[in-house]
């Protein structure tokens, strides 16, 4: 499985960022442009995941390593950010609310 560190996910651009956190967990912080698809929903979903590589973030890299391993095996171009969110507010990158 590919994976990223969040000091790496900070420096790409143009990368989009899926965010598998139930909507009550992303509505109270999320990094910036994510687009909130939960774990829960995303099996009805997949008609929005992006056609190009795409990067999964959660709270610190379970569920979105277990998305990315699913969507990996579907052939979607999927990259785990290791840590997740808890990582990316220790590191003292901003978030949306």
């Amino acid at each position: 499985m590919k994976s990223i560190t969040v000091q790496q996910l900070r420096e790409r651009q143009g990368t989009p960022l899926i965010d598998v956190r139930e909507e009550h967990e992303f509505a109270a912080g999320h990094v910036p442009g994510a687009i909130n698809l939960p774990m829960s929903q995303l099996g009805d979903q997949l008609d929005r995941l992006p056609d190009e590589p795409f990067d999964v973030i959660c709270q610190v890299g379970g569920r979105s390593g277990q998305v990315v391993a699913a969507l990996t095996q579907r052939g979607y171009d999927a990259t785990n950010v290791d840590g997740g969110t808890s990582d990316w507010v220790a590191a003292g990158f901003p978030i949306e609310h």
